[in-house]
């Protein structure tokens, strides 16, 4: 196992200018984490290749692993011109993961707020064509790319399962995130439980959680049923973040895990604390 951080954790210290991607770097290695996994919010290597050198070059000179390269992605097209410039656009990101020496990919696949399972079983086949040929491509640069459950369309466990089975190909697997599956209103750990063997890497992240009726105000967000989360440093929120460890290690799985802090905490100190909690926690498991 190693232990790291999606820079997106601190993606809030680089949006208001306190750092760069390669200060995010540095602070991942002097916080004793083993992986970066790049996340280009506010910035684009694919507008600004020479970046992807200045990242390579910093992570290896601080001993990090690039672990996993996450970008969106929409194969929800209304024609068949703007679903195919979709595929090649993340086609070439993928050029990207293997110029940066990732061996993993995340990508997105559709969003909606409120999918009916109708609509998902007649989109199915489309989403899981363009992750095949996505993951066909992949394959022959060395990198494994995965989808994410996230966006409400595909966040619950058996929707993930759905499209990895349906897009039939060994270099399709999933981006697990223990947290996002209360999004749809799933236990986390049961979750975690049904999808893990098809995990190339695993998120780490954790929520406050409470009922609809509470109305609890500024700061959350509403699950698809409609009861609301709010980021919180791992191991502080409502999940059971010792069992779904647990789960994750008694599984064999021995990959990368990708601390993402979200919460309304500084993000250096949620991602302080996160990754420490992380580590003592797998370690007890």
């Amino acid at each position: 196992m190693k232990l790291g951080l999606s820079t997106y954790s601190l993606q809030g210290a680089m949006n208001d200018g306190r750092m760069t991607v390669l200060d995010v770097i540095d602070w991942i290695a002097d916080h004793e984490g083993e992986h970066v996994e790049i996340v280009p919010i506010g910035f684009s290597l694919i507008e600004d290749p020479s970046l992807i050198e200045r990242i390579k070059e910093r992570a290896s000179a601080r001993g990090l692993d690039v672990s996993n390269y996450a970008i969106g992605a929409n194969f929800d097209c209304e024609d068949d011109a703007e679903y195919e410039a979709e595929i090649q656009r993340v086609m070439a990101h993928v050029d990207v993961a293997r110029a940066l020496g990732a061996k993993k990919m995340r990508h997105d696949v559709a969003w909606r707020d409120h999918p009916t399972t109708e609509l998902f079983q007649q989109e199915l086949p489309k989403l899981a064509a363009a992750c095949r040929r996505i993951a066909e491509y992949a394959e022959k640069q060395g990198v494994v790319t995965s989808l994410e459950n996230h966006g409400y369309y595909l966040q619950g466990s058996e929707r993930v399962l759905a499209l990895i089975h349906a897009a039939n190909h060994p270099n399709f697997k999933l981006t697990l995130d223990i947290g996002n599956f209360l999004c749809a209103d799933e236990n986390s750990v049961a979750a975690a439980k049904r999808t893990i063997g098809q995990a190339s890497i695993v998120h780490l992240k954790d929520f406050y959680v409470r009922e609809e009726k509470v109305q609890p105000g500024e700061g959350w967000f509403r699950t698809a049923a409609g009861n609301h989360l709010r980021g919180a440093i791992f191991g502080h929120g409502d999940i059971d973040t010792r069992e779904a460890l647990r789960v994750i290690k008694t599984s064999g799985y021995d990959g990368y895990l990708s601390l993402e802090f979200e919460g309304l905490e500084d993000c250096l100190l949620g991602a302080r604390l996160g990754l420490e909690n992380a580590r003592r926690l797998w370690e007890e498991v």
